[in-house]
């Protein structure tokens, strides 16, 4: 059977954010030669009453077909965001209709919030001594909330493993994506992606979107380094390589860097050899040290602590998982 994806619909819901869920689960399908086309995910969309219109923040209502009782067969539940929170918003409680709602849902079910549909998860306590994020603008008021909670108001979204949030908007398209590609691999992500037209990975987190007062006037740009990185990153490059090819000192391209991608060089180059070395894992019979030639990281030992800590597995596991037979050599 699919993976159900039960997605929890609160008056004051955002339409878009309600539709991500739908987009890109529901597009999701098998890339295996003997079940190519097959759904991996069956998606549903439930109200905490007795199936009815609920109230978007856009001049139209939505009739949702599902009660609560929908979320008891939950694999997933996604909780997208709402500008009609109440209590959950403003003291950090359920309301008895979320508490009856909640009930529903099974232990060890994976629990997913998008924006400040945080704080609905919160306010459960599901991020109780977790990292969390929610969107930037609602950041401190929801760590003065939830004191409990470590929010981290920079990034686009957190994989705790049971329990996933993001930040605003479509932030919750990268999160469904990750989510799809944890499950699936990167060729199913990637293909979604394709039909979706975003880009199946956002460098960076939301320091790049949040407005400065003073915004500074930035004739030059940094994409021309990335791109020159991304075209060899299997040899060594150092901080100095990518600031001269802007034309600029190490100082003014970290500082540049940053603001334009939300991360340091260091952090944005490994993010981009995991990756690399994430799509050689899954599509090629490459042995792990050949893996880590060709993603840039030099050794085995250096891939594995890389691919580790970015995927929670190492490269072997991580192979076995998405790949149903594995030719070569794996050290």
């Amino acid at each position: 059977m699919p993976h159900r994806v039960v997605v929890l619909a609160l008056d004051g819901l955002l339409p878009f954010e309600l539709g991500i869920p739908q987009r890109i689960f529901g597009r999701s399908l098998s890339a295996g030669p003997a079940d190519g086309g097959r759904k991996l995910y069956e998606v549903m969309t439930c109200s905490v009453r007795p199936p009815g219109a609920v109230r978007t923040d856009a001049d139209f209502s939505i009739l949702v077909e599902h009660g609560p009782e929908a979320l008891a067969t939950a694999d997933t539940v996604v909780v997208p965001a709402s500008y009609e929170l109440g209590p959950v918003h403003t003291e950090g409680r359920l309301t008895d209709e979320l508490v009856a709602a909640f009930a529903y849902i099974r232990p060890g079910t994976r629990m997913v919030s998008i924006c400040t549909g945080g704080y609905v998860l919160a306010a459960a306590g599901y991020l109780d001594g977790r990292p969390a994020t929610t969107h930037w603008s609602s950041a401190e008021h929801f760590q003065r909330l939830f004191p409990k909670v470590r929010v981290d108001p920079d990034v686009l979204f957190i994989d705790d493993g049971d329990v996933l949030t993001s930040a605003g908007v479509a932030a919750g398209i990268d999160l469904c994506l990750h989510i799809v590609r944890r499950d699936h691999g990167s060729a199913v992500a990637n293909d979604v992606a394709r039909r979706t037209v975003v880009p199946p990975h956002r460098d960076g987190g939301q320091a790049q979107y949040i407005q400065r007062p003073v915004p500074e006037a930035q004739l030059a740009t940094t994409t021309g380094a990335r791109a020159w990185a991304l075209g060899r990153l299997e040899q060594p490059i150092q901080l100095r390589d990518l600031a001269r090819q802007e034309s600029m000192s190490v100082r003014t391209f970290t500082r540049r860097f940053r603001e334009e991608v939300g991360i340091s060089p260091g952090q944005w180059l490994t993010q981009q050899r995991v990756e690399r070395a994430r799509h050689l894992l899954e599509s090629t019979d490459l042995s792990v040290d050949q893996v880590a030639r060709e993603a840039g990281f030099g050794t085995a030992t250096s891939l594995r602590q890389h691919v580790q800590a970015a995927l929670g597995v190492p490269p072997t596991a991580y192979r076995r998982t998405f790949r149903s037979t594995v030719a070569g050599q794996e050290a």
